[in-house]
């Protein structure tokens, strides 16, 4: 049962992703939270002007991005593992399951005695 005195937010169905064209950072971020299955609703500051304002509010006058919303949190240039443990508290059921490991750690633990070889 929530504390008393918290009440209860909206529902919330999406996180919203502030970004602009051309940010390798944000789509580094975007792809990383597309992979655990989050839906995203991306905003472009340069096309959209009131979420640039909002980025504004949030950046102390920068328009800095990433910026991602998740109810009435705000975050500037997270990263996803801080923005999945926003969700897992916030908004649980916008997680999917984790992605399987990737290529690199499948083969670096079938080969782990290779990379604990010391010269």
């Amino acid at each position: 049962m929530p504390h008393p005195s918290v009440e209860p937010g909206p529902e919330i169905d999406a996180i919203d992703f502030y970004t602009r064209a051309g940010c390798g950072i944000s789509l580094m971020l975007q792809r990383a939270l597309v992979r655990r299955g989050v839906p995203i609703r991306v905003h472009d500051i340069w096309v959209d002007p009131d979420a640039a304002a909002r980025v504004r509010a949030a950046a102390r006058g920068h328009e800095t991005v990433p910026t991602i919303g998740i109810g009435a949190k705000v975050m500037v240039n997270p990263r996803a593992s801080d923005v999945v443990g926003v969700l897992e508290r916030l908004a649980p059921q916008l997680l999917g399951e984790p992605p399987p490991p990737g290529l690199w750690r499948r083969l670096r633990h079938r080969y782990r005695w290779v990379f604990n070889l010391r010269t």
